[in-house]
């Protein structure tokens, strides 16, 4: 288990920590005075499973950070730590998952952690892909490098399609807006599939990838995505999704417009 602890005074920050260390055995613990930092690390790959933070801090407060997190970092859950009553209804209506007063105990902390789900093996082992906001990929908490910047967006169609085969022609109209009939493009596709197959082998994770038929499509059980599991009904997901679906791609509009009235309709 991975865990973030926030706080903005040094002697609590320092005090939580230990008090940490003793509520979870084996656990990773690192320690932030600002939320900022903590959100510099999140977004480089480190994504811990849960985060205590103080709510009133200089900079980005903790319900800012709270906000932010869910952005970037759905599965990773909440628990704030004040010595202030008068921000839990605030808490709770941007779903943070525990609410703590200072001053803790190690009781206290070891209540929350045992709400944390554990870590399953199957999800260890499959593509992270994060389709809100702007479309990331990780790998074991680190960001997949892909070799051409087209090769990623070829990768976020087929997710898009959520493990329907596509044709040569369907992603030549989604990608560059034209038929794919022209012996250019098909080479042009050959190309970025070529690329996108080297990235993934790289990690291991080729089998994703399907070409059948001279169609292409994406193993859906080997991808865990936001995406998905809002469609799923995961509370996670759905809380995650702040109107913003793979944002640097046109032709991700289609989704985001029904993800949208989807997500009013809930309301």
């Amino acid at each position: 288990m991975r865990v973030f602890v926030i706080d903005d005074e040094e002697h609590i920050l320092q005090e939580t920590t230990e008090l940490m260390r003793e509520a979870s055995e084996g656990a990773e613990i690192r320690s932030f005075h600002r939320a900022a930092a903590a959100l510099d690390a999140i977004r480089e790959g480190d994504r811990p499973d849960v985060v205590f933070s103080d709510i009133e801090m200089p900079g980005i407060s903790g319900l800012e950070f709270a906000v932010r997190l869910k952005t970037i970092s759905p599965e990773t859950r909440i628990v704030f730590t004040t010595g202030y009553e008068q921000y839990a209804v605030e808490a709770f209506r941007i779903k943070a998952h525990g609410y703590l007063m200072k001053p803790l105990t190690i009781q206290s902390l070891r209540d929350e952690l045992d709400y944390v789900p554990e870590m399953r093996k199957t999800s260890q082992d499959k593509l992270i892909v994060r389709c809100f906001g702007y479309f990331d990929v990780y790998w074991r908490g680190k960001p997949v490098i892909f070799g051409r910047k087209q090769s990623k967006e070829l990768l976020a169609y087929l997710i898009d399609r959520r493990g329907a085969a596509c044709t040569a022609n369907e992603i030549a109209l989604a990608l560059w807006e034209t038929e794919g009939t022209e012996k250019a493009e098909h080479n042009r596709l050959r190309v970025l599939l070529s690329d996108l197959r080297s990235t993934l082998k790289k990690i291991g994770m080729e089998e994703a990838l399907i070409r059948e038929h001279r169609e292409l499509a994406i193993r859906t059980d080997m991808i865990d995505c936001d995406y998905f599991r809002m469609l799923e009904g995961d509370m996670d997901a759905v809380n995650a999704y702040h109107g913003e679906y793979m944002k640097e791609y046109s032709w991700a509009e289609l989704t985001n417009a029904r993800l949208e009235f989807q997500s009013k309709n809930s309301e």
